[in-house]
């Protein structure tokens, strides 16, 4: 299954033949750091919005940047495989900015997804998707979990 995780170069392409089938492109991204049953969720509902899902994940070294020296807990590499194996993903690539605006610029997808901790007018790229006929959507988180929550109840699960 690891042959879904692409370039830009190769999704390009691979967006461009969607197009000419009039699949519905769904894009969305994160960190997927320690991937739990709200990802899984997430993911699942960002599918049934269209026909493929691309997942871009942030780079290790953008994850730095982003949550510090500490993070990522998994390596990118990790995190594409198990990404790239999970029934609703078709597509991952892997960004080394801190967003993955100039990926949206390229792909220009017809569905933008984040999750409902997002307000519309901050989820980046949504100004391209609109502006090419597109949609931004977001999804309400049914699993209240994050990587940062399972993180703190392992290290007090461990300080006792």
């Amino acid at each position: 299954m690891t042959n879904i995780v692409v370039t830009i170069e190769k999704l390009i392409k691979i967006r461009n033949q969607l197009k000419k089938e009039n699949k519905k492109v769904v894009f969305t991204n994160g960190v997927f750091d320690l991937i739990h049953a709200g990802h899984v969720d997430y993911l699942c509902k960002a599918k049934l919005l269209g026909d493929v899902l691309i997942v871009a994940v942030n780079s290790d070294k953008s994850v730095k940047r982003i949550k510090g020296s500490n993070r990522p807990i998994t390596n990118q590499k990790e995190r594409t495989f198990v990404l790239a194996n999970l029934r609703p993903v078709d597509y991952v690539i892997v960004f080394e900015e801190d967003t993955p605006l100039k990926i949206i610029e390229k792909l220009v997808p017809d569905i933008l997804v984040k999750g409902a901790d997002w307000s519309k007018d901050k989820i980046v790229g949504k100004e391209i998707v609109e502006a090419n006929g597109g949609k931004v959507e977001t999804i309400k988180f049914v699993h209240q979990q994050s990587t940062t929550n399972i993180i703190n109840t392992i290290l007090e699960k461990f300080k006792k």
